[in-house]
């Protein structure tokens, strides 16, 4: 008997939460303080990007290509002659 009552207890306090908590979520007041978050962030990003300081662009013919020449001679790596010392 205990037992039953005990997991009705349980159950009710679950089903009350998520009833206020659904409650709150879809009331007024609580879209009303959102939007109003939401218009407050708008307008203060809106503010800080018209502060904001436009830097020229420098970047212009920075790039200096050099042409490969292949004639050049490749060291030669002798790695297995390195272990084979030991």
């Amino acid at each position: 008997m205990i037992k039953e009552l005990k997991y009705f207890f349980y159950l009710l306090v679950i089903f009350v939460f998520l009833f206020f908590t659904i409650k709150y979520y879809f009331s007024d007041l609580n879209k009303k303080k959102t939007f109003r978050a939401i218009n407050n962030l708008s307008s203060s990003i809106e503010e800080y990007s018209s502060n904001l300081k436009v830097l020229s662009n420098d970047t212009d013919n920075i790039i200096e290509y050099v042409e490969n020449n292949s004639n050049t001679e490749k060291k030669k790596f002798y790695f297995w002659n390195l272990l084979n010392n030991d």
